[in-house]
């Protein structure tokens, strides 16, 4: 265990989402506990040399959440949620990307460093139901726990509510050297924390539950298990936690506030190990921590809660000593050079509600906000405007990056923040120093990852650009997603109803 262990959330307390008007609190579960659902591995089609060949399907399914009904949802070669899939650094990936639902979607990479706009995923790159597309890439990150999902503006809210979201996990030499759990589904185990309401017939109605500023249900669900528990069977456990909720905080703590460590964040380990007893993600934020139940005897239980509310009871089995010491120093993370001159970029996400902007702009697909050249180490101030009275944290994502973060107003940034990441929650009245380097060339977006807020407008994009082999980008227009959408749905343009709509509207704005 490491020497220092942090007891407290760090983020503003008066901002967190219990305090949100529309907050909607977790429920305890009087379900019958269900053993956790583990993701299995998506098997590769083929393996040529360094090339891997791998088909990812978005497709319709039915789920036994709840007695009685099963409910209606989507998922990646799966009925919901999808197949874990593994990357080695160094391969060259294949990957066709078939769409089977009724409606278009896109396959967004969130937090792969791969070119854009088309091989990122994002809105630019639908995929029509019963189309296969092909990408291809070559994994040059460290090893580090990303994810898969949805990403079809305004829709990307409602698709990931139907479950479309999967873990990426990447492999290589620096993590394999190191003392972790790494029996996948044994002792290294992926946890994706989301909450649903379960309506007439246990079935999702996403637009009976639209908020604005993000859709939440009463029922916490972990790996699409509701009430899930997991069977301890080796004495420290790795958990790779990753917030999927289209909204919700988790704020973490065991029974007995048993101490953990935290081993890595969204871009891979951290430099050196930090202890917690309390940690809180925002929304798409994950956190690798090892759990250490050697204290604990045969048949004892232990919990994961948020705040109050149970979400993983761990069942304590016979298991062999572990001594393993992680060491004092984890990786080695490569400096971002800076000197006197480096620019610095200023993003402002302000409003809450359809009122949600990034620089007093809604997005447009087809503009280009920004550029920064392939290579160039540039600092960019985050600034969420929102007041600490009712205003709330703003949870920053860019695509196509890993960043650095420098400072939170102008102070150490968290303890767990010293590693690589592509999420950051930003307080209200707060401004974070991000250190950002491309090294794809595209057209990459930039957003609040509360999914509604992306949807409602509070998103922009940025071209990464290589001067030496300058590029044109043909970027989708939101009438041609708009006809594509209003055809699958069999409604006319004018009649279609896509949840982030209602923010252009409100606001007297084009999407």
């Amino acid at each position: 265990m490491t020497k220092k262990i942090y007891k407290d959330y760090f983020f503003d307390e008066k901002a967190f989402n219990t305090h949100d008007g529309g907050y909607v609190p977790l429920e305890r579960s009087n379900k019958e506990e269900k053993p956790l659902a583990i993701p299995p591995l998506l098997k590769a089609d083929k393996v040529n040399g360094n090339d891997i060949y791998y088909t990812v399907e978005a497709q319709e399914g039915e789920s036994q959440f709840l007695d009685g009904h099963k409910t209606k949802t989507w998922g990646y070669n799966a009925p919901f949620l999808g197949q874990t899939i593994v990357f080695e650094k160094g391969q060259h990936v294949h990957i066709n990307l078939k769409n089977s639902l009724p409606e278009l979607t896109t396959f967004h990479w969130h937090g792969l460093n791969v070119p854009g706009p088309i091989t990122d995923g994002g809105c630019h790159a639908p995929v029509y139901p019963g189309e296969v597309k092909k990408i291809d890439f070559t994994v040059d990150q460290p090893a580090a726990t990303l994810w898969l999902h949805a990403h079809p503006c305004p829709s990307t809210a409602e698709q990931v509510w139907k479950g479309l979201a999967a873990f990426v996990l990447i492999k290589d030499a620096k993590e394999l050297k190191l003392p972790f759990p790494r029996k996948y589904g044994i002792n290294d185990i992926p946890l994706v924390l989301q909450d649903r309401r379960f309506h007439e017939n246990n079935q999702f109605d996403y637009l009976k539950d639209y908020d604005p500023d993000g859709v939440q249900g009463p029922t916490a669900v972990i790996n699409g298990t509701v009430n899930p528990y997991f069977d301890v069977r080796s004495q420290k456990i790795r958990l790779r936690i990753l917030d999927g909720a289209n909204r919700r905080e988790w704020r973490l703590h065991f029974s007995d506030d048993l101490p953990f460590v935290q081993i890595a964040s969204d871009g891979g380990i951290l430099p050196e190990p930090v202890g917690f007893t309390h940690l809180m993600l925002t929304c798409a934020e994950r956190a690798e921590v090892i759990v250490d139940f050697g204290k604990y005897k045969e048949g004892d239980k232990v919990v994961l809660y948020s705040d109050d509310i149970p979400l993983i009871t761990f069942r304590i089995h016979a298991f062999e000593k572990d001594d393993t010491v992680l060491p004092d120093h984890l990786v080695d993370i490569p400096e971002m050079k800076t000197d006197k001159n480096t620019p610095v970029r200023k993003v402002v996400m302000s409003g809450m509600d359809e009122e949600v902007m990034i620089d007093d702009k809604k997005f447009d697909m087809q503009r280009i906000d920004s550029r920064q050249q392939v290579g160039k180490v540039e600092y960019w101030d985050i600034t969420n405007t929102n007041k600490m009275e009712g205003g709330m944290i703003h949870p920053y994502h860019m695509h196509g990056v890993q960043f650095e973060v420098v400072s939170r107003n102008g102070h150490e940034p968290y303890p767990n923040e010293h590693g690589l990441k592509d999420t950051i929650g930003v307080n209200p009245g707060e401004t974070v120093r991000l250190k950002v380097r491309f090294e794809k060339a595209g057209v990459f977006m930039y957003h609040c990852h509360i999914i509604e807020h992306e949807d409602g407008g509070m998103m922009a994009q940025i071209e990464a650009y290589d001067p030496d082999h300058p590029k044109t980008y043909h970027l989708m227009d939101m009438d041609t997603l708009t006809k594509a959408f209003a055809k699958e749905r069999g409604v006319k343009p004018e009649d279609l109803h896509l949840s982030g709509m209602e923010s252009y509207e409100k606001m007297g704005m084009k999407m």
